[in-house]
């Protein structure tokens, strides 16, 4: 069984983007993360290209971005319905390590 409460940890990751707060998102993957997202058909891996990724996401976000509309578990991970950046509806799947980290996530535009 798992020692950390993974939705806690979505809600965390969650918050740092709200607060534009780049290295408490990366606090929140583990070393070796990947992030697949569907919505800009890149798959990426590593703190410094998961910065890369987010920072000008983060820098420049519309005002309804990265509100929460529904978390759920998923499997082993957890499933996030939530406004990206621009303020689309999103959906993410992620898997943690045993650690808590975010392992994997893959993202797409919600349906």
């Amino acid at each position: 069984m798992d020692r950390f409460d993974k939705m806690a940890v979505v809600v965390d990751w969650l918050d740092a983007c709200r607060n534009q707060d780049v290295e408490g998102l990366l606090d929140c993957y583990a070393d070796d993360a990947a992030l697949e997202c569907a919505c800009a058909s890149i798959t990426l891996s590593g703190h410094d290209r998961l910065a890369a990724y987010w920072k000008p996401k983060l820098d420049g976000f519309a005002p309804k971005a990265f509100g929460l509309e529904k978390i759920s578990p998923h499997g082993d991970g957890v499933l996030l319905d939530y406004l990206n950046f621009e303020g689309k509806p999103a959906r993410v799947v992620f898997n943690f390590d045993a650690s808590g980290r975010i392992a994997h996530m893959r993202c797409e535009p919600a349906r």
